[in-house]
């Protein structure tokens, strides 16, 4: 069983608000995967780039780097 971080609605939500009419199960469980697999990316990123400034908080600037460089 699989980590439930995000939950399967609002993976559906997300999608119907970009214009979709309709979501099978199966596409919002990959989009979940996907989305979480890039959190995972940029939150060990903002992470680094925290300890590389010499800081144990990370900060919203770190999480904007590290999503401009993971989503490139």
């Amino acid at each position: 069983m699989s980590k439930r971080l995000i939950p399967l609605a609002s993976m559906e939500q997300i999608l119907k608000q970009q214009g979709a009419e309709r979501v099978s199960e199966k596409a919002k469980t990959e989009f979940k995967k996907v989305l979480e697999e890039k959190a995972d990316e940029i939150a060990n990123a903002s992470i680094k780039y925290s300890l590389h400034a010499g800081r144990k908080t990370v900060k919203a600037v770190d999480v904007k780097l590290a999503a401009k460089e993971k989503i490139q």
